[in-house]
């Protein structure tokens, strides 16, 4: 079922990447790592349609929000990160998916691990524990590029230093900043050793980004002791379109 949404707001997160926050009277409701689709329609017809992690955590408001990255020779996403004005309407259907979430009810603790955009349905979790004022632990190892790729930031900041139960650690595959304590470079067995919850503590693993560092991680969560059973995914194409 399609719905319009109105755009309410609109916040850069990187060069190239927006936040769009959309009011839908009629929105049913999300659990935090789903996703939805967005319709675009020209003039002559033809359409567009992408899925999107959704980045806000469930709330009374009928509010949803996506964060986008802008793709090279995209069709929709330059569209929605530099085109899109508040007041527009968007034709959006969800929300999708039933496995790859967090349920405020789950008590064990919860390993999150991002890939670039990927941090996206992982942040949803992480709101949503906010929002509902667990007490669950969560610990979050965000795998970017360069400083300056980090989505939701400042948020990141406050949350990791109020709450002291959401540990949030970088690894910078590019470019570190100033005085970091590691060289750059990708997720490996130490830094997953140093970093994730010991498996004996039987956590949840949640990871999201493109498929080669999704097959990774899980791999090395799993060689780490790790349940297979308990670690999900979720994957993105080159194009970043999810799998």
């Amino acid at each position: 079922m399609w719905r319009v949404g109105t755009v309410v707001a609109l916040h850069d997160e990187t060069a190239t990447t927006r936040t769009i926050t959309l009011e839908l009277p009629d929105w049913p409701g999300h659990v935090a790592g789903q996703h939805l689709d967005v319709r675009l329609t020209a003039p002559d017809g033809y359409s567009a349609v992408r899925s999107y992690s959704i980045a806000s955590a469930p709330n009374t408001e009928r509010r949803v929000q996506i964060t986008v990255e802008r793709l090279p020779n995209g069709e929709v996403s330059p569209y929605l990160t530099q085109e899109v004005i508040v007041g527009d309407r968007l034709e959006l259907r969800g929300p999708i998916g039933g496995w790859f979430v967090w349920r405020r009810q789950q008590t064990e603790p919860i390993q999150l691990v991002a890939g670039g955009s990927g941090i996206v349905p992982l942040m949803a979790m992480i709101r949503s524990r906010a929002s509902a004022s667990s007490t669950v632990p969560f610990r979050l190892l965000y795998s970017v590029r360069e400083p300056g790729a980090v989505f939701y930031r400042d948020e990141l900041r406050t949350l990791s230093a109020e709450h002291r139960s959401v540990i949030v650690t970088y690894a910078y595959t590019r470019t570190v900043p100033k005085d970091w304590p590691r060289p750059p470079g990708r997720i490996d067995a130490a830094l997953i050793r140093a970093t994730t919850w010991p498996a004996h503590l039987g956590p949840a693993c949640y990871i999201c980004g493109p498929t080669p560092f999704v097959e990774t991680v899980a791999n090395l969560l799993t060689a780490s002791g790790n349940d297979r059973d308990k670690i999900r995914t979720e994957r993105f194409g080159p194009t970043g379109e999810r799998k």
